[in-house]
């Protein structure tokens, strides 16, 4: 039953995917020839048939930012990003569509102890921290069986040495996976669609205008209640605004 089921499904997506495939190549046809409305029909036809990847979301972004559409521009960007973070042209195109957002947040810049741990868990992803973990593990296996069953006092120490070392490099790999997910996971951010949003200090009508924002900014999201949202910009600035006026990343 099972592999009946794995058949129908396969001759299901194929031809779903070469459609996807001959929209997508239309699509490109379009943006290269400059009409880009048609083109951001074809990909959104792309996009609400399940098709997700790193190249569907970067077209999508450079036909919005060539439509002047700065929010989801901006949107679309991150969406490439969250898929190919190390991509330079994602993040040299998304550079350019922040600079059409009205709002310029700057960043609260990392000092000391924090900024070099941070630095160092972003240099790998979480599936690099792990490979990393794995191979130290192997070798650690390695060297202290050399160390083990060597009979030589001057090569025991250095065995033991380069043992103990990949040790660490493994136990720290592992706990610099683990901060990683974690932050993966406890992040959450948006970006406001609205033209314009009044930020509040507490979550209802009545409360206090703290200060606007503008489409196209992105915000993390630090809690939710009922139709709010609490967020919390780059420069630590925090407030409420409703739900309607974000798209979540």
């Amino acid at each position: 039953m099972k592999i009946l089921l794995f058949y129908f499904l396969m001759f299901c997506c194929i031809p779903l995917m070469a459609q996807n495939e001959a929209i997508f190549e239309e699509a490109n046809a379009d943006y290269n020839a400059g009409n880009y409305q048609e083109a951001l029909e074809n990909y959104q036809q792309i996009l609400s048939n399940g098709e997700t990847s790193a190249a569907l979301y970067f077209n999508l972004a450079n036909t919005h930012y060539k439509l002047n559409n700065i929010a989801p521009s901006v949107y679309y960007y991150e969406k490439a990003l969250q898929l190919k973070p190390k991509d330079k042209d994602i993040k040299n195109n998304l550079e350019f569509a922040r600079n059409m957002v009205i709002d310029d947040i700057a960043d609260v810049p990392e000092t000391g102890l924090s900024k070099m741990i941070n630095n160092t868990i972003s240099k790998l992803s979480f599936d690099g921290w792990a490979w990393m973990a794995i191979v130290s593990s192997v070798i650690f296996a390695i060297f202290f069986l050399l160390y083990y069953f060597s009979a030589g006092a001057k090569f025991k120490r250095i065995f033991f040495g380069v043992s103990i070392f990949f040790l660490i490099v493994s136990l720290g790999s592992v706990g610099f996976a683990y901060q990683q997910q974690v932050s993966i996971q406890n992040s959450k951010y948006a970006i406001i669609f609205s033209e314009e949003v009044p930020v509040r200090s507490e979550p209802n009508l009545r409360s206090d205008e703290l200060f606007l924002l503008h489409e196209g900014t992105k915000l993390k999201v630090l809690e939710t209640f009922q139709d709010w949202i609490k967020l919390e910009l780059s420069n630590g600035a925090q407030g409420w605004i409703t739900k309607n006026e974000v798209r979540f990343l």
